[in-house]
């Protein structure tokens, strides 16, 4: 199955079931998207290098605006989107099946999870995989060690704070932390 169509039919399904010409699709996609993070995370390259090599992973071009510190890891990585001046921590795992997008000027902090998958909860039909996106809006800020759940969008110029596990979406311009992340105040309010 050819990537776009793969991916359209992702998006358009939101489930992946075990077996079916979809998995074995998306299975080999992933296979080459953890071999290129392997490669990546063992070797010593610069800045420029280092974004060719992302730009191969994701299919994407990036300018000398975006910034990721190694190591990091993809398990599909052809469903990232990253805007402009985009900075990701060390230690990041983005599971993308169901799409992440990542706005301009947003910072990832260390050790970030952004998960887009959940599996079915029949104990019989684990392997059926269910899909929804992550969206970072503009100028987000996540805090390390964070994890983001499936279908979660935080609103632009907010901030995750460190620790968090973000289960549902956040509103723009907030503060919001905790297990699960919870309001802490307006960013107006922490402004000077």
């Amino acid at each position: 199955m050819e990537l776009e169509k793969l991916l359209s039919k992702m998006a358009t399904d939101g489930v992946i079931h075990g077996g079916s010409e979809v998995n074995e699709a998306m299975t080999a996609v992933s296979e080459e998207a953890r071999r290129l993070c392997a490669q990546l995370n063992t070797g010593v390259y610069t800045n420029e290098q280092i974004r060719q090599q992302v730009s191969q992973i994701v299919g994407q071009e990036f300018d000398e605006d975006f910034s990721l510190f190694l190591p990091f890891t993809t398990d599909f990585g052809k469903n990232i989107k990253i805007g402009k001046n985009v900075f990701i921590n060390s230690g990041c795992r983005f599971q993308d099946q169901g799409q992440i997008i990542i706005g301009d000027q947003s910072l990832i902090g260390h050790n970030v999870v952004l998960a887009t998958i959940n599996h079915d909860y029949h104990p019989l039909n684990r392997g059926t995989m269910h899909l929804k996106p992550i969206v970072l809006k503009e100028r987000t800020w996540i805090g390390s060690n964070t994890t983001i759940l499936p279908g979660v969008t935080v609103g632009e110029n907010s901030v995750v704070a460190a620790g968090s596990v973000v289960t549902k979406d956040v509103e723009p311009n907030t503060i919001v932390g905790g297990n699960p992340a919870r309001f802490i105040a307006n960013l107006e309010d922490k402004i000077k």
